[in-house]
């Protein structure tokens, strides 16, 4: 009982997120919205601006904390989209939220440093990156430039050929060991806010994702604020024997054993469904 209550207090951080500080004392939910045709989930995208900033707003109303904007596909065996088209893609998404909910915290989800600090410049205020700096060598000395928090996730190779890696002598002791040495070069670098993200699904096998889970407590010794997504992958569907437009359900068992097991962000494509795991999971850690 007493480990299950320590996980359920997480570290209290505080984020400067483009002058605007954002308090991690509560598990936060982040919903996802892919400006891209090529997402391996439908449901989060769409066709037109103006789309967006209504899918934005229903997100916000059913308790978002943060909005992840990408334009950049990552599912396993996804092509690359090089900066400018991504550009193009997602800056007219994020400058149009940002006016319409301006009090919104945003998260540009990329990997190319000149779309990050575009988006920074246009209202986005933290920096998700799905490679920790590896596909772009400037991006971690820009994200520091741009004094914002910077979500890093573990993922060996890239979308188009990191299954093929999913190789490991100590799944979980390498993934620490790639936090320790990320982590290190982060705080040279002035990065202030970092916040951790195992990269369910990246460079894993549905059975490395379980174990990752089942350990995800241990990622609690950075003592920095833990992402988990894991929603409607494929580690579900596929576990379930479904896709992912029926992993609603497999997502929430999932994301509730994140939760106690210390997540401090639930990354989602499934806003209200995540918002009510974490008052579910808040009110069985009170009973403890």
């Amino acid at each position: 009982m007493d480990t299950l209550k320590n996980s359920l207090k997480l570290p209290i951080a505080t984020l400067n997120c483009a002058g605007r500080l954002m308090v991690v004392d509560k598990p936060l939910v982040m919903g996802i919205l892919n400006v891209t045709p090529d997402s391996f989930y439908g449901g989060n995208s769409s066709g037109s601006v103006e789309s967006y900033v209504e899918m934005a707003g229903k997100m916000l109303a059913d308790g978002a904390s943060i909005l992840d904007i990408g334009g950049q596909s990552t599912r396993p065996g996804s092509q690359r989209v090089e900066a400018d088209e991504e550009l193009d893609r997602v800056i007219p998404v994020v400058s149009a939220i940002h006016g319409a909910f301006p009090k919104a915290f945003i998260s540009i989800d990329s990997f190319h440093h000149r779309v990050a600090a575009a988006a920074v410049h246009a209202g986005a205020c933290m920096v998700n990156d799905v490679s920790a700096g590896e596909l772009d060598p400037l991006m971690i000395q820009t994200v520091a430039t741009l004094d914002v928090p910077y979500i890093m996730m573990h993922m060996k190779g890239e979308p188009g050929n990191m299954q093929e890696l999913a190789v490991y002598e100590d799944l979980v002791r390498e993934v620490m060991d790639y936090f320790t040495a990320k982590i290190v070069i982060c705080r040279k670098a002035g990065i202030k806010d970092i916040i951790i993200d195992p990269g369910f699904g990246f460079a894993k096998t549905i059975e490395q994702n379980f174990r990752l889970l089942k350990n995800l407590n241990l990622f609690r010794i950075f003592d920095l604020p833990l992402l988990a997504g894991l929603s409607r992958k494929s580690t579900i569907y596929k576990t379930l024997g479904t896709d992912a437009g029926h992993a609603l359900n497999g997502t929430t068992v999932l994301n509730t054993i994140a939760l106690l097991h210390g997540a401090s962000i639930l990354r989602v494509h499934d806003v209200k469904e995540a918002v009510e795991a974490v008052k579910l999971t808040e009110a069985y850690g009170r009973a403890i």
